[in-house]
């Protein structure tokens, strides 16, 4: 039997500095996703990469005496080095500098020039360097500055190819209607229709003369391919499209059957959103399902970004309070599509309400009990606590619901929710009670209950807690399979004559004192 099929990517990130913490935050959203899936029984391919060509790259090399290749290069290491240490299980790493890449790029815009949804003219207008994007007079204003970053535009006028958009607005706007879904959350496809459809969409600039550091148009070699065809073109290039081996283009993109889903920040929604459409129409292939807007991680009082100077490195964070501290707190704290606040505070608070308090104490309380109670052994029971586990089934049934409609932050909502109803049982039971009543019979579905429900959850959490999860598995002699859910659910006795293992503690209670001070050194 075929495994349903998942394909999911980040944006390509812009090779101008090394990543920070907003960089970090989007690539665990998608690695979450990607684990996610795959334990719920998906064959899932995971795409990130870098976007490494345009005029603002080329201006970085030279400032720092290196050619454009030499400089991404460097860049490249940083962000592997960041997603090495952030565990993030990506199946395919895109550069736009590959020739693999630069290949297939040029020849879509062969297939546009060939099926006449180019021509050649001449822009002229307001740019922005540092995104790397076009505006009109209205858009920027009497001040002459970038709606996106605030900085100021300069006055451009060149020679360019332009695509035809207007050829493909009826089909936009239609697939729009007919797949609700396709921009999450809806506001960003309201203000994709409201602000740039309805006003009157011109048509794009695909190709540069001003700079050379790009995709070279092979039909006319004074023109570089913008990057903002050349950069989505990623999605198709990644998986071998239009090249001698295409089967994971087969496999993950030119078929119904598999799900589809960009994740992208707001500020790149009008690329994905409106041209990507018309340009995979063009192209005559299907379109993703969803594109999922991400909200901007905040620093105090304004958006983390490198143009505005207020980043946090993510590796410091790592190194001090773990990997899978810092991977929870940005999945669950921030809700997945609304804006969210990076403070030392709030991050401190989060990790000890729900990974010290919750879930590292019960695993701790349950362990320290069969290991008192039963010399480490889980002992076997007849009969189970039928509401305890028909509750169970409900939160996981709740879980699987969530994971499925891409809710992420509310999945991790539902996981707490889960391991608090742990907590509540042993204060409810009362085994301590049980135990000094010689209530033996009753002692053991106390324990075992809970031994069913902190690896229910540790197997749920297994997607966010990438190495606690293998320390709470180690603590109960379980072996990760494929199967290990499904067997939980129909074996009672699963863990029988299993021992537990104490080992460390999972999640060291944060100081607020003591911590707050440190991250605040860390911002800048």
């Amino acid at each position: 039997m075929n495994k349903k099929r998942f394909y999911i990517t980040t944006p390509i990130y812009y090779a101008s500095a090394k990543p920070h913490l907003g960089n970090a935050y989007c690539t665990v959203l998608a690695d979450f996703i990607a684990r996610n899936r795959r334990l719920l029984g998906y064959d899932t391919f995971f795409l990130t990469g870098l976007d490494e060509h345009g005029q603002k790259i080329e201006a970085k090399a030279k400032a720092n005496g290196m050619e454009p290749k030499q400089y991404v290069d460097s860049i490249s290491n940083t962000f592997k080095d960041l997603w090495s240490l952030l565990h993030i299980s990506y199946d395919g790493f895109i550069r736009t500098s590959e020739e693999r890449h630069v290949e297939v790029v040029q020849k879509v815009f062969s297939h546009l020039l060939k099926n006449d949804d180019l021509y050649l003219g001449e822009y002229e207008g307001w740019y922005c360097e540092p995104c790397e994007s076009f505006w009109s007079d209205s858009q920027v204003g009497p001040d002459h500055v970038c709606p996106d970053c605030g900085r100021p535009v300069k006055k451009e006028k060149e020679k360019t190819y332009f695509f035809k958009t207007n050829k493909y607005l009826d089909f936009i706007l239609k697939h729009y209607e007919n797949h609700p879904r396709f921009v999450i959350p809806s506001t960003r496809l309201n203000e994709m229709i409201n602000t740039f459809i309805k006003p009157g969409l011109t048509d794009l600039c695909v190709s540069r003369t001003s700079f050379k550091w790009g995709v070279p148009v092979k039909e006319d070699p004074r023109h570089v391919v913008y990057v903002w065809l050349d950069a989505l073109v990623n999605y198709l290039s990644a998986l071998g499209y239009l090249s001698e081996d295409d089967s994971l283009f087969q496999k993950f993109w030119n078929n119904d059957d598999v799900t589809i889903v960009h994740l992208l920040g707001h500020e790149i929604t009008r690329f994905h959103a409106i041209y990507w459409p018309m340009f995979l129409k063009s192209l005559d292939l299907r379109m993703p399902n969803t594109l999922f807007v991400h909200g901007l991680l905040m620093m105090k009082d304004d958006k983390m970004s490198k143009s505005k100077g207020n980043i946090i490195d993510p590796i410091p964070l790592c190194e001090r309070y773990g990997v899978d501290a810092v991977r929870y707190f940005l999945a669950r704290e921030i809700h997945f599509g609304d804006d969210g606040r990076f403070t030392p505070d709030i991050f401190i608070d989060r990790i000890n309400s729900d990974l010290v308090n919750n879930f590292g104490n019960l695993v701790n309380r349950t362990v320290t009990m069969i290991d008192k109670y039963f010399n480490g052994e889980i002992p076997t029971v007849e009969k189970g606590d039928e509401s305890f586990e028909k509750e169970m089934k409900m939160y996981y049934e709740r879980y699987v619901q969530q994971s499925d409609a891409l809710m992420m932050t509310e999945s991790l909502v539902t996981l707490a929710e889960l391991v608090s109803v742990g907590n509540r049982y042993i204060e409810n039971r009362k085994p301590w009670e049980q135990a000094k009543n010689g209530d033996i019979d009753e002692l053991k579905v106390t324990l075992v209950s809970l031994v069913r429900l902190i690896n229910l959850a540790n197997a749920l959490y297994s997607p966010i807690l990438v190495l606690t999860y293998k320390k709470v598995y180690e603590m109960f002699e379980v072996e990760e399979k494929p199967s290990f859910i499904e067997e939980l659910f129909s074996n009672l006795n699963m863990f029988a004559n299993k021992h537990v293992h104490k080992g460390e503690i999972l999640f060291p209670r944060l100081d607020a004192k003591i911590e707050i001070p440190y991250i605040q050194s860390l911002m800048h």
